[in-house]
């Protein structure tokens, strides 16, 4: 039964995917045409220095026959749909193609290898984020839900009020004002020193770098966290069960962690997963402001440059670990959740 509702589950991933990326290929057709093309001009311009010995015709007739077989390589020459349809199709074997303007440290100008350069700094910063966030979040929003109206419930719910109303700019500059230069005790931004240190020292550095973004993605996170994990456990209280374990004598601890939070765990995880894998596809203001090379900053960076290949291939990457998200939480529903029919209608 299980295996059905995965298959299910799996195959409505896909789906999605799969039509995001051509809604992808539909709005970005017009420039990534312009794009190839100014591309196969400057190319053509370069090639044609090297037949300076034909006369004007030979060489207008040697510019069009190559233009002509650069528009069939790319399919500009093809209708719309089909161009659409080419990128799509190349998109989802992720053959992302060359970068028109930017690189990696190695020099190399393939998306994929800017991509995966990249994707990995994103999934440290936002991944220890999630982590701390959801322990210290679930902690205090079991705290809070205990003693309702208490001095940790109160102050959970204005600051959940205050942390969401700050915009993540405004926190990351005034971190920066204060830790990196009124009080200097982190970087300001980058992921290393320069020149980066090596060995255990390096660890330290890259520690030392990580320490402000994190610290700010933490408060603006676990405030909030903790406020919804409150309201879920509060919920569970309720519950006949909890009410007559309480009559029975059974420590509050256990009713607590045992009882209510076995209850609530659904809940939470969405929680926790959701906010996984969003944090993973980068945040494009949090990463900019600190420098991060992040997936992020990189889809920012792309988007300045109207670099067109990164653009979809940051794009196709972070709805793709987007979709797994949603995938795999339905997937923990089925497990945790006996209410979710696993072999019929979820």
């Amino acid at each position: 039964m299980y295996r059905k509702y995965l298959a299910k589950r799996a195959m409505y991933g896909i789906l999605m995917y799969v039509t995001m990326i051509f809604v992808y290929s539909t709005l970005f057709n017009s420039v990534a045409d312009r794009t190839v093309r100014s591309l196969i001009d400057e190319q053509i311009a370069q090639e044609s220095t090297r037949y300076r010995n034909l006369d004007e015709v030979q060489l207008r007739s040697f510019i069009e026959s190559r233009r002509q077989q650069k528009y069939n390589q790319y399919h500009l020459n093809d209708p719309l749909i089909g161009r659409i349809f080419f990128r799509a199709v190349r998109t989802l074997a992720f053959d992302f193609g060359n970068s028109t303007t930017m690189k990696a440290s190695n020099g190399d100008r393939l998306v994929m290898g800017i991509i995966l350069e990249a994707f990995p700094k994103t999934i440290i910063l936002f991944t220890t984020q999630i982590v701390i966030v959801t322990f210290l979040g679930v902690a205090m929003g079991l705290y809070a839900a205990r003693k309702p109206g208490g001095l940790l419930d109160r102050t959970t719910s204005m600051l959940t009020m205050v942390t969401n109303g700050l915009p993540a700019w405004w926190l990351g500059m005034l971190a920066i004002m204060l830790f990196a230069y009124a009080v200097p005790i982190f970087p300001s931004g980058g992921l290393r020193s320069n020149p980066p240190p090596q060995g255990f020292a390096g660890t330290l550095d890259f520690l030392w770098h990580l320490s402000l973004p994190l610290l700010t993605l933490v408060v603006l996170g676990v405030w909030g966290t903790a406020y919804l994990t409150r309201n879920i456990v509060l919920s569970s209280l309720q519950e006949d069960f909890v009410m007559a374990a309480r009559a029975r004598g059974v420590p509050e601890a256990a009713v607590l962690f045992g009882h209510t939070l076995r209850t609530s765990m659904p809940a939470i995880m969405t929680l926790a997963i959701l906010g996984l894998f969003s944090s993973i596809a980068g945040n494009i203001i949090v990463e900019g402001i600190f420098g991060w090379p992040g997936l992020g900053n990189l889809y920012f960076v792309a988007v300045q440059t109207n670099d067109i290949p990164v653009l979809m291939g940051t794009l196709a990457i972070e709805t793709l670990v987007n979709m797994l998200g949603f995938v795999i939480l339905d997937l923990i529903y089925g497990l945790l959740d006996p209410r979710v029919k696993v072999g019929g209608k979820a």
